[in-house]
């Protein structure tokens, strides 16, 4: 089943790729921009949902690549 993907802000200050109900990220990066163009990746290539957090915490955007 595809995973959604999610684009949030760490404590440390860099950016990651959360695939949903996962611990550890798929990806971890300096810029926003890094870690949305690997999640979007991964969620066109999974058919899946893509979530983007902004740096408060709340969503900032959405995009789907799955069977809308």
């Amino acid at each position: 089943m595809a995973k959604n993907q999610h684009v949030t802000k760490r404590p440390d200050g860099k950016w990651q790729v959360l695939g949903e109900g996962n611990s550890k990220a798929t990806k971890v990066t300096d810029r926003q921009l890094d870690a949305i163009i690997a999640a979007t990746d991964i969620a066109k290539n999974q058919k899946s949902e893509l979530f983007i957090h902004g740096r408060d915490g709340k969503f900032r955007e959405r995009n789907s690549y799955g069977n809308d």
